[in-house]
């Protein structure tokens, strides 16, 4: 299908990208990779009167250093992501969960922020941003402010994103030391995750001292397994200390029912797959 006609615009700066959305209105949306929205454009799913493409907004791009945290670009590519030293070393949750995103043709051109506000539940990077405890910036006419992760993603393919407001930033706090494993499950090779478990843990002298666990397609935002990190901490990094932790995970979520599994399958799924998560993480 051919999408419907829309009027084009590519800014070079985050100013102009935001007056360029301002002036559009409700109806525009913003291009950031576009492995989302083109296929959705194409169906005529959506039908937006201005596309705001960020493609040349280079200030978008890159990964750096403030203090104790790492500021990553809603533009940087998910290649960029995955290769990056400095997120190797102080988010290597993030590292593990963007391998496992599409393919590479997908991790070229799509992007870090771009995956994050689309918010796809069963998304492969809204679990990590969760579990990390990080910070998303937006920039809108009135400025810039920064969204907690855990107010971002509101609902399906919902965030507290303006209509004329675009994500510029993530803040992730640095986790050095900390071992880190995504355990995804899905049907086919490079499919969208039926479950996925974000887990990084910090462990001294065998023991699990602090634990972050996320859960991906387990309700309609991601979900913070606080029970399983409640049950972890000072736990042993045995196979069956950290299997009894995870039969906790299904915990506090909503799960929904598709073509793919019930709610009581994916409830299951949780459980053994963040047992997994957690041991590949602390090393057991």
């Amino acid at each position: 299908m051919i999408p419907a006609p829309f009027d084009y615009v590519a800014p070079s700066t985050v100013d102009e990208a935001v007056v360029a959305l301002a002036e559009a209105g409700e109806d525009a949306k913003v291009l950031a990779g576009g492995q989302s929205l083109l296929p959705v454009l194409r169906m005529r799913l959506a039908t937006p009167t201005t596309l705001v493409d960020l493609g040349k907004v280079g200030e978008l791009r890159g990964v750096r250093e403030d203090g104790d945290v790492l500021v990553i670009g809603s533009m940087t590519t998910h290649y960029d992501v995955q290769r990056d030293a400095l997120v190797a070393e102080h988010a290597a949750l993030l590292k593990a969960a963007t391998d496992t995103v599409a393919d590479p043709q997908i991790r070229h051109r799509g992007t870090f922020g771009g995956a994050i506000a689309h918010a796809d539940p069963a998304g492969d990077l809204l679990a990590p941003v969760l579990a990390l405890g990080c910070e998303l910036v937006v920039a809108g006419p009135g400025g810039r402010r920064t969204v907690a992760a855990a107010d971002f993603f509101q609902d399906m393919f919902t965030t507290a994103l303006a209509a004329d407001e675009l994500l510029v930033e993530v803040r992730v706090p640095k986790h050095t030391g900390w071992r880190a494993h995504y355990e995804k499950f899905n049907r086919v090779a490079q499919a969208w995750s039926m479950v996925a478990v974000a887990a990084c843990v910090r462990t001294e002298a065998g023991t699990i001292e602090e634990a972050r666990v996320a859960l991906t397609n387990m309700g309609s935002t991601p979900v913070r397994a606080a029970a399983v990190e409640a049950a972890l901490v000072g736990c042993a990094a045995t196979a069956d200390a950290i299997r009894g932790a995870a039969e906790h995970a299904a915990e506090g979520t909503n799960p929904t029912a598709d073509g793919n599994s019930d709610v009581e399958y994916r409830q299951h799924l949780a459980r053994v797959l963040t047992g997994r998560a957690v041991l590949a993480a602390a090393g057991s």
